[in-house]
C-alpha cells in the first residue's frame, strides 16, 4: 500500500498530528476569542465543529487502523470490522486523500485514480472472503455513479437518516476531499450521494469484469 503517512516513522507521524493538533487548537481559541468580543456565540460553535469535521480523519483513522477496527484493502479502499455479516466500506477519507494522491495529477487522473484504487481494493477484499458467501457490502459514495456501482455487481439502496445527517456535519470536510479529487474548487452535491449495497457472491460473479476495469484504469499511472 502507498500510504505516505503510513510509511513515515513514528516520530514523523507524530510530528505530523501535533502540527495538525496545535493549529486547530488556535483556530478554535481564536474563534472563541472572537465570538466573545463580537457577542456572536455562534461563531465559535461553527468554526469548532467545522474545524473538528476536517481534522478527525487524521486522528481516527490511524487509530481505528492501528486498533484493526478498520482495514485498508488498498490505498482508498477500507472496511469496518464486519457487524451482523455487514461490512461497511469507505472509498478513502481526507486523510487518505491528502497523503495518497499525487498532486502532480490533474483532475480527470484524480478521479480515475480514486476509482481504480477502490476496485483495486473491492478485489483484494473479493479474495479475501470469496469463500464466505454470507457477507453483505454495504457503503456511501459521491464519487461512483450508479450506472458504474451497477456494474460492478451493487444496487442502489436508500440512504439512510443517521448517514445524511453525517454527511451534512462532515460537508466542509467532503468540500475539501472533493476538491482534493477534482484538483479545483468543487462543492459536493449531497443529493447525488448514493448508497450501494452487494452480497460477496455478486461481486465474485462480476470480478471479472471488475478486474478488466481496473487494468484498464491502471495502465494510466
Amino acid at each position: 500500500m502507498n500510504h505516505r503517512f503510513y510509511n513515515k516513522s513514528n516520530n514523523e507521524k507524530n510530528r505530523i498530528l501535533a502540527v495538525i493538533a496545535t493549529l486547530s487548537i488556535t483556530i478554535i481559541v481564536f474563534s472563541i476569542i472572537i465570538s466573545i468580543y463580537s457577542g456572536i456565540y455562534l461563531i465559535g460553535f461553527l468554526i469548532f465543529a467545522i474545524t473538528l469535521s476536517i481534522v478527525s480523519p487524521f486522528f481516527d483513522i490511524p487509530s481505528l487502523k492501528k486498533s484493526g477496527r478498520i482495514n485498508y484493502y488498498s490505498s482508498l479502499f477500507l472496511t469496518e470490522k464486519p457487524r451482523n455479516g455487514v461490512v461497511k466500506i469507505h472509498g478513502g477519507t481526507l486523510f487518505d486523500y491528502y497523503f495518497v494522491i499525487d498532486r502532480k495529477m490533474n483532475g480527470k487522473q484524480r478521479t480515475d485514480f480514486i476509482i481504480q484504487q477502490y476496485l483495486e481494493g473491492l478485489l483484494s477484499f473479493i479474495e479475501e472472503h470469496k469463500n464466505d458467501n454470507q457477507i453483505k457490502i454495504h457503503g456511501t459514495s459521491y464519487i461512483i455513479n450508479e450506472r458504474t456501482a451497477e456494474k460492478i455487481g451493487f444496487k442502489s439502496v436508500e440512504t439512510d437518516v443517521l448517514q445524511k445527517v453525517i454527511l451534512t456535519y462532515n460537508y466542509f470536510n467532503l468540500l475539501i476531499s472533493n476538491s482534493i479529487a477534482k484538483k479545483k474548487l468543487a462543492f459536493p452535491n449531497l443529493s447525488k450521494t448514493k448508497t450501494f449495497e452487494a452480497e460477496i457472491s455478486q461481486l465474485i460473479e462480476r470480478k471479472e469484469y471488475i478486474e478488466r476495469l481496473n487494468k484498464s484504469l491502471k495502465r494510466d499511472f
